[in-house]
């Protein structure tokens, strides 16, 4: 499971599908509906929040505006329904780890996207994160280890 930090303006096809089919599974686990994933470590920033569902439901009705404007129909009515959220934190340093992780999977799957991506300095964050300083998220499964 992954939950980019990053703006999903950014990901490839196959990526922004995965990340909505996997952010739906992640609000399944918020909601007590499934037993699988219930311990995954992308999960803690979001339920860390006063209103963890309402969170993860601001953050699928940001993916699902994004697969629109590409001309996707991911049906909104899978997403909880959930009140206004304050902005979640990402560290620079793990909007750069996911985007070198990006880029290596773009690299794979879809060099002309990454190719068109050459000229980004400073990856924008998804719309519900600010960004903080500080390093990789203690969460982030195998990153290198911080000394």
């Amino acid at each position: 499971m992954r939950l980019w930090s990053l703006h999903p303006k950014y990901l490839d096809a196959r990526g922004l599908v995965a990340l909505w089919r996997e952010a739906l599974l992640a609000q399944a686990v918020l909601r007590g509906r499934t037993r699988g994933y219930q311990h995954h470590p992308q999960l803690a920033r979001f339920r860390a929040q006063p209103d963890p569902v309402g969170a993860l439901a601001a953050y699928l009705r940001l993916i699902r505006d994004e697969g629109a404007t590409r001309g996707y129909r991911f049906d909104a009515r899978k997403i909880a329904r959930g009140g206004m959220v304050e902005l979640l934190t990402v560290t620079r340093g793990q909007l750069q780890y996911e985007w070198r992780h990006l880029s290596h999977k773009l690299r794979l799957r879809d060099p002309q996207r990454l190719a068109r991506l050459a000229t980004v300095r400073r990856p924008c964050p998804h719309p519900l994160f600010r960004v903080v300083r500080g390093g990789i998220a203690p969460w982030e499964k195998g990153a290198a280890p911080r000394l």
